[in-house]
């Protein structure tokens, strides 16, 4: 028992002895080799050593050398990301930059067309722009004038559709700075007409919801759909000739038939009204409308 115990000690203490003399001869090896001359056997033992040490040297190498290249390869995504999110920023910013332009053009078109109209017409009056709607009233608008730019109640109101002006509808309330205008499909809105095909006379009245009309047409009257409407020279308020639209339809009254029932398509979108022209020179009064 005592020999097999030993020699079990002698085994184990060998090779540890190996074990730590392995690293220190051939760290001996080493400097040897960086020390003598690179000839002859020094150059073969050198070569023999690189064929069995490099292979792990390289393979480390090769770990490390990945490592950097995964680390270069998240840079440039995160570079690439930030350049997307920045491009598509800048795609955005161009987008709203085209359609404020777009929008600027149109409101130079319109505001052309207005000192065309300004400049020819013999109506006297200034233009305003559309500064409030009611949510709850889309028929009114408040515009950016009032009594401090010479602006009356009771003031005919004009506006324009594609180049040609249309009878937009009447002020009636003026602040200082703001005034309201009360448009033409509103149902209390009211005005002496003419259908200047045959020069017959009628009541027009907007319809709130509904189409805008001219009343109290005489059965005889040929009326046509297509037919111009234009304000009479009858009125209190509006200059004659301003044109409120054409006709859309044709029906007679309901009671006794005593007249006909003209439906007008408007020369004025009024829910797209943006700029107006508000009269000042009035015509003599002979009868009252609105």
């Amino acid at each position: 028992m005592g020999l097999v115990k030993r020699q079990h000690t002698r085994k184990v203490y060998t090779g540890n002895r190996r074990r730590v003399l392995f690293p220190v001869v051939f760290l001996l090896l080493s400097l040897i080799l960086m020390i003598l001359p690179l000839e002859g056997v020094v150059t073969s033992v050198k070569a023999v050593l690189s064929y069995v040490f490099i292979p792990p040297v390289r393979a480390a190498h090769g770990t490390v050398k990945y490592a950097q290249g995964v680390h270069q390869t998240v840079q440039e995504l995160l570079h690439v990301h930030q350049e997307n999110r920045f491009l598509k920023q800048q795609i955005e910013m161009e987008h709203l930059r085209a359609m404020q332009a777009e929008t600027v053009f149109k409101e130079n078109e319109r505001l052309t067309q207005a000192l065309a109209l300004e400049s020819v017409s013999a109506w006297q009056g200034k233009w305003a722009k559309v500064a409030y709607r009611e949510p709850s009233q889309w028929n009114t608008v408040t515009i950016d004038k009032g009594t401090a730019d010479g602006i009356k109640e009771r003031s005919a109101v004009l506006s324009l559709e594609h180049g040609q002006e249309g009878l937009a509808g009447v002020v009636v309330e003026v602040s200082e700075n703001t005034a309201k205008v009360l448009l033409v499909r509103d149902k209390d809105f009211s005005a002496a007409v003419t259908l200047e095909q045959g020069q017959e006379e009628g009541l027009l009245v907007g319809g709130g919801g509904n189409a805008v009309r001219v009343k109290y047409i005489p059965l005889q009257a040929q009326v046509s759909k297509g037919d111009k409407v234009v304000t009479s020279a009858n009125s209190s308020i509006f200059p004659a000739g301003i044109l409120v639209g054409t006709v859309r339809a044709v029906r007679e009254d309901g009671s006794f038939r005593t007249a006909q029932t003209v439906e007008i398509e408007p020369t004025v979108r009024f829910s797209a009204v943006k700029e107006v022209f508000v009269l000042s020179k009035q015509e003599p009064v002979y009868a009252q409308d609105f």
